[in-house]
């Protein structure tokens, strides 16, 4: 039986090395078309012939391991037999077993055009790259020296509050201990690995030492630095011999770039010698037995059940569990949202209760009363075709802006201001605690490679790269300047565009003023200032999600303009412009709501017109606050329901498409299965590849949404509410994608959110300037203040209550003789009023500015200064305050850097006790 199993591995082992033969001379150059063509049927018939007799002799498995049933699958790679890279794939494959990767390939079930790749990495392999990318792995558990402190110092108070703390029921939103595996990486001490001193680390099993995402992060690296070109080796020179290249001339210069220009799984993906590069799922994500009673099949079904699931949206995530799934990077994006989440509970519970202080409050409100008893007050027309009208007409106007224009406005914004700077100054202290958890203190981020396309545009003119001392090809600085000015260029032309779609939209709302306010159906023509804001906030939604298509493509084409170095520079660059460009299309409506909407208007008999035709929109008389809170509910409700359709709805309706086709044969297989049936890397091919920015979209999506909860927070005190319901759903929707729509990512380290930390914290620079304009200019918090103090009943008494105001409205009002057209109609008056502090028209000076309108401005400037820095100066205090690593930490982290060198030391000299009693020798070894 031995003997027929290991015939058998051979055979197979031949029929793949007979396959890349044909394939090597199916691609001598051809002398005419027809021979290619010749070639190509041939090359296809093997392939077809070779693969037929593989498919008989394949035994039955899950997709997860080579055909012997012990080797695990760490990567898979997909290519079409139809592709004419023939020759770089069979020398790329070539050098990956010289550098000592396993290599089986697998017709795919449903494509007979698709072929996969399959790689495994062998235990030495691992050892000898993972002491080579410095991969940290675990040595000893962990003691920390505050739990004996602790013993010894709580007193019987702490005592007694830890066992009534033991009685009360445990915490809902955490997750069951006893459902998660035990992962030993999270509660052992960890150093560099070491083939030397491998007895040092705690190796139960060879094949779990290595996670998963540890051994396709090995496997990738390899990928990355393997030629595909003939060359004098099969890898990349090391970095410490790259340094020597300066002393042996040209020749060796012109070698190594040759080495850098032929190398790397990228390169490969970019000229159709591969479609796809990447690790497996492990497994299936649902289970015919509840996980309760038979345990997770594996850590991508624990992550459903865990994690991705609906049912349990109020638990807290796994994060050590994820990133040891999808790696740091993706774990620290989870760990960020939900740190997000988590603080937007209390800005979400005080911005409902200054909603619910303005509802409780509403009927009770001065302002709101006198606005709803004027019976008598006849207002000016609001547009050349309307009539004069009550200003009790506006009644249910004025109590709905008393929600968001309250007295609890003011305190709202300072405490958001307050927010954004704590959840900034926190999320670096859990980033801190992150890092140490996941052993990323003392780790650097690898070199980049260059990308393709800079080295193609570039190859002429070389450097050597002062840290790797490799030849690289180099941008003149000159050729930098003029691409970077292009760009910035494309950058202000699209904010025009921006701008100019917003003056589309300030026409429109002019027209539909006037024909809603002269509309034939009555209820439309009463509330013609709600169906002009309404319509012309939906129009301007469909503006901005169609302009966020275009910017997508444009900052693309600009960042490809300027041919960034490396992935990370152009990574950096497309997310500072997708930003730029989203952040105005979003907010640039709402900018000239808030302080241009109603302030060039005019007055009456001297009103201001665009084109001399249309005049321009007045501010309600209770103030423009509640057209700005309109702009932003609708635009915040519409986009999030967009963004979760597109990231959850369309991958569902592509995979949905992609298993229809299956069905009907439509890949053209004749051996296409049931989905149930189909091997791993089958079905993870038939999965939507993750987003080829990375996680610049889902960022991108929490930026903004951050900047719409802290900007203009003052005159939408919901947005945090909306911000959490949000979150809460997004998070489930993301893990969801993560674990079932999309092919497993190559799980990547990182430290940090990387350039989004410094657009987060601009945002609540921002946000204190915005708001401190918005409750001075938009809200009518000052007039109303002024007058109180001023002008008021209560001048000597103090501002107490609302009595204080009584006759506000009335002061804020000036009056306009309409002339003889307008006599004896409207009450027997030919006066209206409207919104202005001016002189009346039998005043000396008629309609000049009143004293109390410079009492006002002046109050205004001062709130703007005197908000603005005491808001900066609690700031700046808090986050001196807050330090970014905690205490315990920094003596936690030195601790353990002591008991390592400790345990090091101990773990040597027992190492050389055993070989002493092992050989009888007399060894004399210094620690170095």
């Amino acid at each position: 039986m031995e003997i027929t199993a290991f015939d058998r591995l051979s055979a197979e082992e031949s029929k793949d090395r007979y396959v890349e033969e044909s394939e090597s001379r199916a691609y001598e150059p051809p002398a005419n078309q027809s021979f290619l063509v010749q070639k190509h049927v041939t090359r296809a018939r093997l392939e077809a012939r070779s693969d037929s007799v593989q498919g008989k002799n394949r035994p039955k498995s899950s997709g997860l391991l080579l055909r012997d049933g012990k080797k695990r699958i760490d990567y898979i790679l997909v290519y079409k037999k139809s592709s004419l890279q023939v020759e770089k794939r069979c020398t790329f494959e070539k050098n990956l077993r010289a550098e000592g990767m396993v290599l089986e390939k697998e017709p795919s079930l449903t494509n007979n055009d698709i072929m996969f790749v399959k790689i495994h990495a062998p235990w030495d392999t691992l050892c000898k790259y993972a002491e080579q990318m410095n991969i940290r792995m675990p040595f000893r558990k962990k003691c920390f020296f505050t739990d004996w402190k602790s013993k010894n110092i709580r007193s019987r108070f702490q005592l007694r509050c830890a066992q009534i703390k033991s009685w009360l029921p445990r915490n809902p939103m955490k997750l069951d201990k006893a459902a998660l595996p035990d992962l030993q990486d999270t509660d052992c001490y960890t150093a560099p690995f070491t083939r030397a001193r491998m007895h040092h680390f705690t190796i139960n099993s060879r094949q779990s030492f290595f996670s998963n995402s540890t051994r396709s992060r090995i496997v990738h690296h390899v990928l990355q630095r393997t030629k595909y070109e003939d060359g004098k080796s099969k890898m990349a020179p090391p970095l410490c011999c790259l340094s020597l290249l300066n002393y042996y001339g040209r020749h060796d210069r012109i070698y190594a770039q040759s080495v850098s220009s032929w190398e790397g799984i990228n390169r490969l993906l970019g000229n159709g010698t591969y479609e796809a590069a990447f690790p497996p799922h492990e497994g299936g994500y649902k289970s015919r037995h509840p996980i309760k009673t038979h345990g997770a099949q594996n850590h991508r079904h624990l992550l459903y059940e865990r994690w991705a699931r609906w049912g349990i949206w109020y638990k807290y995530q796994p994060l050590d569990l994820i990133r040891r799934y999808f790696g740091e990077k993706i774990g620290l994006y989870f760990a960020w949202l939900g740190w997000y989440t988590g603080m937007l509970i209390p800005a979400a519970l005080v911005g409902l209760f200054v909603f619910l202080y303005g509802l409780f409050t509403m009927d009770s409100s001065q302002v709101s009363k006198e606005i709803c008893d004027a019976n008598t007050t006849i207002m000016c027309p609001m547009c050349e075709e309307c009539e004069p009208w009550t200003l009790s007409d506006s009644c249910v106007y004025a109590k709905v802006t008393h929600l968001f224009d309250n007295g609890g406005t003011v305190f709202f914004a300072i405490f958001m201001a307050i927010w954004a700077t704590v959840f900034l100054e926190f999320w670096k202290r859990r980033r801190a605690e992150l890092t140490y958890d996941w052993d990323l203190i003392d780790w650097e981020e690898e070199e980049d490679e260059l990308r393709p396309q800079f080295e193609a545009k570039y190859s002429r003119v070389e450097r050597v790269n002062p840290i790797s001392g490799k030849p690289e090809p180099f941008q003149p600085l000159t050729d930098k300047l003029s691409r970077l000015m292009v760009s910035v260029s494309g950058i202000f032309f699209m904010i025009s565009l921006v701008l100019t779609a917003v003056f589309a939209v300030v026409v429109f709302r002019l027209i539909a003023m006037e024909k809603f306010a002269s509309f034939d159906w009555e209820f439309v023509k009463k509330n013609w200032q709600f169906a002009t804001s309404g319509t012309g906030v939906c129009i301007n939604f469909v503006i901005i999600m169609s302009l966020n298509v275009v910017y997508e493509k444009v900052a693309y084409l600009l960042t490809n303009l300027e041919h960034p170095r490396t992935e990370s520079e152009w990574e950096n660059s497309f997310a500072l412009k997708m930003f730029l460009f989203q952040f105005v299309n979003l907010n640039s409506s709402t900018f000239y709501i808030a302080f241009f909407l109603g302030r060039f208007a005019g007055r009456p008999g001297k009103y201001n017109k665009l084109f001399n035709r249309w005049r321009l929109e007045e501010c309600h008389p209770s103030g423009c606050l509640i057209d700005l809170c309109l702009q932003m509910g609708v635009i915040m409700f519409f986009k999030q329901i967009w963004n979760n359709f597109m990231e959850l709805g369309y991958p569902l309706l592509q995979n949905w498409w992609s298993r229809r086709k299956m069905k009907q044969g439509g890949g053209g297989g004749p051996n296409a299965e049931t989905t149930a049936t189909l091997p791993q890397w089958d079905k993870d091919w038939n999965l939507q590849p993750m987003n080829a920015h990375g996680l610049v979209d889902e960022y991108l999506e929490m930026v903004l949404q951050f900047g719409f909860t802290t900007i203009f927070v003052a005159a939408f005190p919901l947005a945090p509410l909306l911000a959490l319901l949000n979150n809460i759903i997004e998070i489930r929707l993301d893990a969801y994608k993560f674990v079932t729509q999309w092919r497993r990512p190559m799980p990547a380290r990182a430290t940090d959110i990387g350039i989004w930390h410094g657009i987060l914290e601009g945002i609540g620079v921002l946000a204190v300037i915005t708001n401190a304009f918005v409750i001075a200019i938009t809200s009518d918090y000052i007039p109303r203040f002024v007058y109180a103090f001023k002008y008021g009943p209560c001048v000597d008494k103090g501002y107490r209550n609302e009595k204080c105001l009584r006759g506000y409205m009335n002061s804020s009002l000036s009056v306009f003789e309409m002339g003889e057209a307008y006599n004896g109609s409207q009450g027997q008056t030919r006066f209206c009023r409207y919104r202005d502090y001016r002189a009346p028209p039998w005043s000396p000076a008629p309609y000049d500015f009143t004293l109390q309108f410079w009492h006002v401005l002046a109050a205004r400037l001062a709130f703007i200064i005197v908000f603005e820095h005491l808001v900066y100066g609690i700031k700046s205090f808090i986050a001196y305050l807050i330090p970014d690593m905690p205490k315990g930490l920094c003596e936690r982290m030195r601790r353990e850097k002591y008991l390592m060198q400790e345990l090091m030391y101990e773990a040597e000299l027992t190492h050389l006790h055993k070989e002493k009693k092992k050989n009888g020798k007399r060894y004399h070894h210094e620690w170095p």
